[in-house]
């Protein structure tokens, strides 16, 4: 019992960054703060915003939330190879939002390193992951469900993309990216800007949860909650390690395997929709 406590302590030992310091200088603090209105007014607040309305859409139309569904990744071009193309500038924006979270963080002297994302993942942060996932998954599943059968929840359909060769490499390409984009700039620098403008962990994590939740909105109440739980267990576990390739790990299994799981399953098991 004492080794196997021991070797979990291990296991989830901190990196111990350096924290950054509160930034005092009112134009300073000011600057951070419209950085932060700014990239998340094209990035994920904006999705959030979107999100809020979709859901507003699907309140107001007839019939329950249960029987109304949203697809997650659709088809967006009638032509196969020009919806191969378009569904990559996806992946692509996705990327590049991480990407602008992390120079914004570089570029303000906090290095990648300290949020968590060194040249290349520990084995540890794999293994972290892959506990995390198998943790979240399976529950948010059933929330989902439940969600569903109470009609608080459209029907979610994680891909609608025609059989071609090219769908699964998508579908997995797009789940990593998901992960990227959203640890990124939930965990890494939103948390990290926090804690520059002086706000306590709590504060922190709450602001990180519920931002993750809003943009899940478009899925509906469900979808909102289960993320909120996601974003609360993620931000937190990423306050005590700052190992943020454990949580883009665990995001990109879940997404994987809800992503590609639907595509191969549908149409030949009766309990999916």
């Amino acid at each position: 019992m004492h080794a196997r406590g021991v070797g979990l302590r291990a296991w989830l030992a901190p990196v111990r960054p350096a924290q950054p310091a509160v930034v005092t200088d009112p134009d300073q603090r000011r600057a951070l703060v419209v950085e932060g209105v700014l990239v998340l007014a094209v990035t994920l607040g904006l999705s959030g915003l979107r999100s809020l309305l979709a859901l507003v859409d699907a309140l107001l139309a007839p019939g329950s939330l249960a029987r109304q569904s949203v697809a997650i990744n659709a088809p967006a071009r009638k032509v196969p190879l020009l919806d191969f193309f378009y569904q990559l500038t996806g992946v692509m924006q996705l990327l590049a939002w991480a990407g602008l979270g992390g120079y914004l963080l570089w570029r303000s002297g906090i290095g990648l390193r300290s949020i968590g994302l060194p040249s290349r993942p520990a084995a540890r942060d794999i293994g972290l992951g892959a506990g995390l996932a198998a943790l979240i998954g399976g529950p948010g599943l059933g929330l989902y469900l439940l969600a569903r059968a109470a009609g608080l929840n459209l029907t979610v359909l994680p891909s609608a993309l025609s059989d071609t060769w090219w769908r699964i490499p998508v579908l997995v390409a797009a789940a990593v990216a998901n992960a990227l984009a959203e640890e990124v700039l939930v965990v890494g620098y939103l948390i990290t800007r926090l804690r520059q403008l002086g706000a306590g962990e709590g504060r922190a994590v709450l602001a990180s949860a519920v931002l993750r939740g809003s943009y899940h909105l478009y899925q509906g109440f469900g979808g909102f909650t289960g993320n909120l739980v996601m974003g609360v267990v993620f931000a937190r576990i990423w306050q005590r390690t700052h190992r943020l390739y454990s949580l883009i790990t665990a995001h990109a299994l879940i997404d994987t395997v809800a992503f590609v799981g639907y595509a191969l399953l549908h149409g030949h098991v009766s309990w999916l929709p």
